[in-house]
């Protein structure tokens, strides 16, 4: 079931377009994946980097990843995340989710998490996609939105209050950055909210 009210969303059901963002995603994590450990070091979110000017660590961050099962994992989850909330918005209007998150999640850990050195990973930025679909379920009344909106909120309280889910950094290869879950669901509820502000303005 899609969050979207009266809506039965099946993997098969959602059209080829729909799949434009998650796939390009992918092949652009993958293939970032294959630039190894000298890539990773180039790309990831790195406060000294990004201070000395390079700033295309503010992006390429969030798409590589500490190593296969990292990317992996990650990209199992946004297919998961898509299947719930894929169809809720044009792949423009996701991409404008998107970019909301990253710029969330970048001010963030920049100015709320001085302390982080570097960051890697989709990982806050899923957070933020599901964040945006389950306010626009919410806004159309979905009982499931509800639902998932609790299941998440419980999941960013433990974490920031008793640290990663138990056993999530052994499967990630690697210390978890909780508050950049936290930053990308701030992210994706202001892009939602304002997306919606423009629909209900916008002309019948």
């Amino acid at each position: 079931m899609g969050l979207r009210k009266g809506e039965e969303i099946r993997l098969g059901a959602l059209p080829v377009r729909a799949w434009l963002v998650p796939g390009t995603v992918v092949l652009v994590a993958l293939a970032l994946m294959l630039s190894g450990e000298s890539g990773r070091e180039w790309l990831r979110f790195e406060r000294g980097g990004i201070a000395a000017g390079e700033a295309w660590r503010l992006l390429t961050g969030h798409f590589v990843h500490l190593g296969v099962s990292h990317t992996l994992l990650n990209l199992a989850g946004l297919m998961l995340v898509w299947f719930l909330v894929g169809q809720t918005y044009a792949w423009r209007q996701w991409l404008l989710v998107m970019a909301g998150s990253v710029a969330a999640i970048d001010v963030g850990l920049w100015f709320g998490s001085p302390q982080l050195e570097w960051y890697v990973g989709l990982s806050g930025l899923l957070h933020g996609v599901l964040a945006a679909g389950i306010v626009a379920g919410i806004a159309n009344r979905s009982f499931e939105a509800v639902v998932v909106a609790v299941l998440v909120t419980g999941k960013l309280a433990w974490e920031q209050f008793a640290g990663p889910l138990p056993g999530s950094e052994a499967t990630s290869g690697g210390a978890v950055v909780v508050d950049a879950h936290l930053y990308g669901v701030i992210g994706g509820v202001i892009a939602a909210a304002a997306l919606i502000r423009v629909r209900r303005r916008a002309p019948i």
